[in-house]
């Protein structure tokens, strides 16, 4: 029996800010308002010419790098996100092709919690003995998605990648992660989605001109449910993994509001200072989000062998995600 563990991270975030002033001359806002309400600051956005899987392949290789293995070891290629560079193929399939890999490579729709859904994955395949080593990448290009004339939606997104490599380590090795749980509700599919693009609603040119192949969001209802399920999702993981909630070392969580997380600790009776935040310079960056806050954390020399981390992640669907894991 193997176990799971995180042997490297990396991130990536195009160089292009769009700060809360550059989107009050698109639409009907202020820096105040937007920081009050969300959190954020500014926000990064691809170049022209700049996609999903450039974003991907920049930080996939900083994990390798870190990891300390040859892109040819990998088995497995995993990428959350819901703003790849075509319907199809796959994103991951792109970053294959481009590190000269011919392995199993496929994307994750699971929206802000694809990061932890392709996480799960590749754990499952590692403790199988089906892989021995995975690169699972968190990458947006949402940018490229919303409408820009939409003040709901528009003053959340950002654009960047974040990613691990994940191999396997002995059983008793209490490194590594534990189980991560994954739920969802349909119920609230159209309460954050693209309208029209797909086989239910093709785009017409009518739908072009409303902006219906662009995000749209129905914020009051997801902000409602997110607190309350990314909270019962964390009291689940930390259940099995015995834990109490002030065992939490660090809590890693999808950079989405500074309003939601808050009322999570609260609900969590974690300290706020246990909490990572970087969407104040980031935005919402959905499936990159969590991954990005990760590799910072590690980066800034905070995670130390032995530390307990609190993962957690809700996005459109609605789907969510929470799990822990051991540095």
């Amino acid at each position: 029996m193997f176990r799971t563990r995180i042997l490297g991270t990396g991130s990536y975030l195009p160089e292009r800010v769009i700060t809360n002033d550059d989107l009050s001359e698109l639409v009907e806002t202020n820096d105040e308002w937007i920081r009050t309400r969300t959190g954020i600051q500014q926000r990064r956005g691809v170049a022209d010419g700049e996609a999903c899987s450039d974003l991907a392949l920049a930080a996939g290789q900083r994990a390798i790098e870190m990891a300390g293995i040859d892109p040819k070891q990998l088995d497995m290629i995993i990428v959350g996100t819901v703003s790849g560079d075509y319907p199809f193929p796959a994103t991951a399939v792109l970053l294959a092709r481009a590190l000269g890999l011919n392995c199993s490579a496929f994307d994750i729709s699971a929206a802000c919690s694809g990061f932890l859904h392709a996480l799960a994955i590749a754990d499952g395949a590692i403790c199988s003995g089906r892989a021995k080593h995975c690169l699972v990448i968190g990458a947006e290009a949402l940018t490229t998605i919303v409408n820009w004339r939409d003040r709901t939606t528009c003053i959340l997104f950002g654009d960047g990648a974040g990613a691990v490599v994940v191999g396997p380590t002995d059983a008793d090795d209490p490194r590594g992660l534990n189980r991560i749980f994954m739920h969802s509700n349909g119920e609230l599919a159209e309460d954050l989605y693209i309208p029209q693009g797909g086989s239910r609603t093709p785009l017409t040119a009518e739908g072009l001109a409303e902006g219906k192949n662009k995000v749209a969001m129905a914020g009051n209802t997801i902000f409602k449910h997110a607190s309350r399920n990314l909270a019962s999702v964390s009291v689940e993981a930390l259940e099995a993994a015995r834990w109490t909630a002030d065992e939490v070392d660090h809590v890693i969580a999808h950079q989405a509001n500074t309003r939601i997380l808050d009322q999570v600790l609260k609900r969590l009776s974690v300290p706020s200072d246990k909490l990572f935040v970087n969407m104040d310079m980031y935005g919402n960056t959905s499936a990159a989000s969590l991954p990005i806050a990760l590799d910072e954390v590690n980066r800034l020399g905070r995670l130390k062998k032995g530390d307990k981390l609190l993962m957690m992640a809700l996005g459109g669907g609605i789907v969510w995600a929470g799990g822990t894991c051991v540095w």
